[in-house]
């Protein structure tokens, strides 16, 4: 690893550590929804550990892969080339220390994309993002959006059914979206 990549990745490391802080125990959060500061960083580090591997592999090729974890359980979302890539990338997401398990909610491309397929998904996910981001009733920072040719996939860690439910109805009301499938998980 060269001396340039090895300072952006302490980089992230830190970022996500500080972003991971800044948001531990809220005093208006549920006692049960509190979270140690320790399992916030634990995870960031994990994060960032899967990304790297990810985006280190050729097979994986990981870099339109969302990873985001949650007490040691790792969650994959976004759209792949083949379920041979699929495969790879959740294996080598477990060969990361710290793993307790991970969730492959991969979806595979149907068919190649052109370049007018790309950028209206750029535009989508930017709508859909924007759209639960402005809704008073999810928080939209917590999902994880991809598009590929008008099907959205919303993934992440939410605090309920109905948070779901939502997201889901906010997406589908975004122009362009075909459909939309909703692979976030409830908090646990």
């Amino acid at each position: 690893m060269t001396m340039q990549a090895r300072t952006l990745q302490l980089g992230v490391v830190a970022a996500l550590a500080s972003l991971a802080l800044a948001g531990c125990n809220k005093p208006d959060a549920p006692a049960t929804a509190q979270e140690s500061a320790g399992t916030h960083l634990d995870d960031a580090v994990i994060t960032t550990k899967v990304k790297t591997a990810l985006l280190t592999d050729n097979a994986a090729k990981g870099s339109g892969t969302s990873v985001e974890t949650r007490k040691g359980e790792v969650l994959l979302s976004g759209f792949v080339d083949s379920q041979s890539q699929a495969d790879r990338e959740v294996q080598l997401a477990k060969g990361v220390d710290g793993v307790q398990s991970v969730q492959n909610k991969l979806m595979v491309k149907d068919g190649k994309s052109t370049a007018g397929n790309v950028l209206d998904d750029s535009v989508i996910t930017v709508k859909v993002k924007s759209a639960l981001l402005a809704d008073d009733q999810t928080r939209g920072t917590e999902f994880a959006v991809s598009s590929n040719k008008g099907v959205v996939q919303l993934s992440g860690y939410v605090d309920s059914a109905d948070e779901q439910a939502r997201a889901t109805s906010v997406a589908r009301n975004v122009e362009g979206v075909q459909s939309v499938v909703n692979d976030t998980s409830i908090k646990k």
